[in-house]
């Protein structure tokens, strides 16, 4: 392999020092496998257990909580040993990124796997899923913790997370199209009305089923490794960027110095309830649409379109939040979905209705892309103003962001599934009981409903507004540049001596 020094280098920022769009996308690409195999996951993996691997309800849930659960433990495992990286040639979070992509690729696919041995199907998919959560947070913390190292300019760090963000959304976009289009080409075909089972687990028809799955998940995998490559070519970090010094920490003292800072508890806080609510109609909804609503047909179309919307609205919240700032957003993306949320269930159903909704929903999910990545580093930016002697840490700010939304993920999926144990699901079913309905509408409707207004009551205590945020941009120009003036006076007064 050739060493960083001695790859390709692409223009990466203009005349000015601004980060050039050739850098913004190829660091925005890095971001779609992230979100192409968690929209994969989060929309298919639980009909996918229940379904095609035919696994009890109880075994599944397990399976999805404690995958969740070990991901959300890694996480600030792993932001503190990025955190102790040294400096290579090719950065502090390149090669997690570079190492860890293969052998995540590898386990992605085995998830997607059904075993013909009856009794490992659960050991099977425990095993590959905790495996490939953790080597995606090998991926996804260093990357997303690289915000703060491409650019010391708080706008450009802003221009690049839209950029990122719109990539990710369209990640999302992709993976469902892909898992979409060929896990629903294959499905069995059913008549609606009765309780009738499918088959008994090893008929041609669920062995196309297994057959598209697989397909589906090596297409993602090849997506997933050309993503990774343009974003080791295309990307540099600055060295200088993510800190003003450096001072070794132990991963408790960098835990109780992050969990006590209060803006970052409060935007984790308010941003846990929300992305919860958001996690539970993900994993959901394709039931729902699927047996509720009756659309067993058409479900892969509905979540396309939700992913859709949620792409082209990017740029409008990008623009929104740089006219009225992001709190402002806050209140307006995350509170647009809650009508339509109550809409699909009062009313009968309609294949229009679902679609208007997907449309609605997706609108709302974009802002729920964007709002934290773009605000997290505002926070980072405020620690640094009120601790100018301990920074360094960038990168546990972010797994432990990453580590609550990814346990209340796994918190949501076991509830879930858990719930529709309870109430009677009825695997293979071409329809379910009228218990598993109503939960289903719980879940999708009321349930998020709430979790939103938690969220945003929470949110209103959040101190960082425009003023503040940009007060930091200016103390923090003026300290580097301070930092700066020093080494150039120590340089100068090295060369006389």
């Amino acid at each position: 392999m050739l060493p960083c020094s001695s790859l390709p280098v692409l223009q990466l920022r203009d005349e000015s020092g601004r980060l050039s769009v050739c850098s913004k996308l190829c660091y925005a690409i890095g971001g779609a496998p992230y979100q192409i195999t968690g929209s994969a996951l989060g929309f298919f993996l639980q009909i996918y257990l229940l379904d095609v691997a035919q696994l009890d309800t109880f075994y599944a849930s397990i399976i999805l909580f404690v995958g969740r659960a070990w991901d959300a433990v890694t996480d600030p495992t792993v932001g503190f040993l990025v955190s102790r990286s040294r400096w290579t040639r090719c950065g502090r979070m390149m090669p997690w990124i570079l190492i860890s992509t293969p052998f995540a690729v590898l386990t992605y696919f085995l998830i997607w796997y059904v075993p013909s041995v009856e009794q490992w199907k659960v050991l099977w998919y425990l095993i590959f899923y905790c495996l490939f959560q953790s080597l995606q947070t090998c991926f996804h913390v260093p990357y997303s913790a690289l915000t703060m190292f491409i650019s010391m300019d708080q706008k450009e760090r802003d221009s690049a997370t839209a950029y990122r963000m719109t990539a990710e959304v369209l990640g999302s976009v992709v993976g469902t199209a892909i898992q979409g289009q060929i896990v629903g080409g294959a499905i069995t075909p059913c008549l609606p009305g009765n309780l009738e089972v499918l088959d008994n687990g090893n008929t041609t028809l669920l062995g196309s089923d297994k057959r598209a799955y697989l397909i589906a998940s090596a297409v993602i995998c090849v997506l997933y490794v050309l993503c990774a490559a343009v974003l080791f070519l295309g990307v540099r970090e600055q060295e200088g960027c993510g800190r003003l010094k450096t001072e070794p920490m132990s991963f408790f003292e960098g835990m109780r110095m992050v969990m006590g800072y209060g803006p970052y508890v409060k935007l984790v806080m308010g941003f846990l309830f929300t992305s919860l609510a958001f996690m539970l109609l993900e994993g959901n909804f394709a039931l729902f649409i699927s047996y509720t609503m009756g659309f067993r047909n058409d479900f892969q179309n509905i979540l396309l379109v939700i992913m859709l919307s949620g792409t082209l609205s990017i740029p409008f919240w990008q623009w929104f939040l740089t006219r009225f700032g992001k709190k402002t957003a806050v209140y307006i993306g995350i509170t647009w979905a809650v009508p339509f949320m109550i809409l699909i269930v009062c009313i009968e159903s309609s294949l229009i209705v679902a679609y208007v909704v997907s449309v609605a929903a997706g609108v709302s999910v974009a802002a729920a892309f964007l709002l934290p990545w773009s605000m997290l580093p505002d926070v980072v930016d405020d620690f640094k103003v009120k601790n100018p002697d301990s920074s360094g840490h960038e990168a546990i700010f972010y797994s432990f962001y990453v580590f609550f939304t990814k346990f209340a993920s796994g918190i949501s999926l076991g509830i879930s599934t858990l719930s529709l144990d309870f109430a009677g699901y009825v695997t293979r079913g071409c329809s379910q009981p009228d218990a598993v309905n109503l939960t289903l509408k719980v879940l999708v409707s009321a349930a998020p409903v709430v979790l939103i207004f938690l969220g945003l009551l929470i949110f209103k205590t959040y101190p960082i507004d425009e003023e503040r945020r940009q007060g930091n941009r200016k103390l923090l120009q003026a300290m580097r540049d301070s930092n700066q003036d020093s080494d150039t006076e120590s340089t100068e007064l090295g060369s006389v001596v």
